[in-house]
């Protein structure tokens, strides 16, 4: 199998001498045994050289696919290199689902968790919240488990692939259900000083969307959960604002819309209130069609959500220069949880997307500037974005971050798993 020399975004070029994809878990664990170094690759959805390695590089995909209900225990055991829209529409047929889904189902699960990736939604946490236990390849090729319950257990979820190569999850499921999303458009960015608790609450999960480049929001996503037509229950406990008609002075989209100007809204989940399964609305895009080119770049941080619509007000202050290197920006809410490397780790937090233009050299600068005005904020960058935060600032936002160090230095004394982006960020 020849190796991909970059990531999906095309901003990244591989130097991994060695590519492999073992088609089984015990050809994995000698194929991780024997190796020197070794980092896995899942979908190629990082826009940084975390899964770079100077020796082999490792898929999961090969590996024969693996989906196990607990319906008594409300769980599910996956192999971890499945994506998320294949293990949602198994679920959805057996009359389950996933509490969230990130905006992206093309992405794998154990991709997803092992970065903090997460959804929408003030009472969602994020993806790896939902994991239960894990089976993980330490260095000398031994299957090691993780379970919930375990002192170390919430060090061991956002890893960043410094334990091991996570093989198999196992995550929280709920009864399916129900869900619709409507598009409102052009939303002037002030009405959130005063509503923007109550516009993040309004529904499942929101999202609201902003090119910068004029004081509004160009978009703005609910995906409202229904409830169940046999008991009634399982709506959402916001106040239904999506009802087709003017919210506020924003005004209904009437044709499917995507959030990145320019972009046709065909490849994003059905719109315009239409009742559909979870897995087919909680999605900004569908898994058939590519959500786009790849050419862009991305940052994402994520702070108190006490201080949202400060940090609003702060990143206007440089509306200018996001507005020339940014496509779209999306504010989201998530909950909190306690797992020590999530960016929501014990705070319910305020998440701000940036879609950038693939031109590093001019992002660059305006990704600093804008960590800047975030800076009293406490914001803490996505492990898996673009982002320029020091190692110094990572270990002053994540006060676990030295606990984690200590828990890969006892399952990697060797350094295996190591590359240069963990010696950057993690000082190991």
């Amino acid at each position: 199998m020849s190796a991909p020399r970059t990531n999906w975004a095309g901003n990244i070029t591989y130097a991994a001498p060695d590519f492999e994809s073992p088609g089984s878990l015990p050809d994995l664990q000698r194929l991780v045994a024997r190796a020197r170094q070794v980092r896995v690759l899942a979908t190629g959805h990082s826009f940084n050289d975390m899964a770079d390695t100077e020796g082999v590089q490792v898929s999961l995909a090969a590996l024969p696919p693996e989906i196990e209900i607990d319906s008594a225990a409300g769980q599910v055991r996956v192999t971890a290199g499945l994506s998320y829209a294949k293990l949602a529409k198994y679920l959805n047929d057996h009359r389950f689902a996933l509490r969230n889904m990130a905006s992206l189902p093309h992405i794998s699960v154990a991709g997803a968790c092992a970065t903090g990736t997460h959804g929408s939604g003030p009472g969602n946490q994020n993806l790896a919240a939902a994991v239960r236990a894990m089976d993980v390849v330490t260095a000398d090729g031994d299957v090691v488990p993780f379970e919930r319950g375990q002192d170390s257990f919430p060090g061991t979820v956002v890893h960043l692939g410094s334990l091991g190569v996570v093989s198999r999850v196992v995550l929280e499921v709920v009864p399916s259900f129900e869900a619709s999303q409507r598009v409102y458009e052009n939303l002037p960015l002030d009405v959130l000083d005063d509503y923007y608790h109550e516009i993040m609450s309004a529904a499942y999960s929101v999202s609201l969307f902003t090119d910068w480049r004029a004081p509004r929001l160009t978009q703005a996503w609910f995906k409202q959960r229904l409830p169940d037509e046999a008991t009634g229950s399982g709506a959402d406990p916001g106040p239904p604002a999506v009802t087709g008609e003017p919210w506020f002075t924003a005004t209904p989209a009437t044709a499917a819309c995507n959030p990145v100007p320019g972009l046709t809204g065909e490849n994003c989940t059905e719109q315009l209130g239409v009742p559909g399964p979870w897995h087919e609305r909680l999605p900004h895009f569908r898994p058939e069609f590519t959500p786009s080119a790849g050419d862009e770049l991305q940052s994402e941080y994520l702070l108190p959500a006490t201080h949202a619509v400060d940090a609003i007000h702060a990143l206007a202050q440089i509306a200018g220069q996001l507005a020339a290197v940014v496509r779209v920006c999306e504010f989201r809410r998530i909950a909190a949880d306690d797992l020590w490397l999530s960016a929501c780790y014990r705070q319910d937090s305020a998440a701000f997307h940036f879609t950038w233009i693939r031109d590093t050299e001019a992002v660059l600068p305006v990704v600093t500037a804008l960590e800047r005005q975030l800076a009293p904020f406490a914001a803490r960058p996505h492990w898996g974005k673009v982002f320029t935060t020091s190692a110094a600032g990572l270990h002053d936002l994540w006060d676990r971050l030295p606990d984690f160090t200590g828990l890969a230095a006892h399952y990697d004394p060797a350094g295996k798993f190591r590359n240069a982006y963990t010696a950057r960020y993690l000082g190991r």
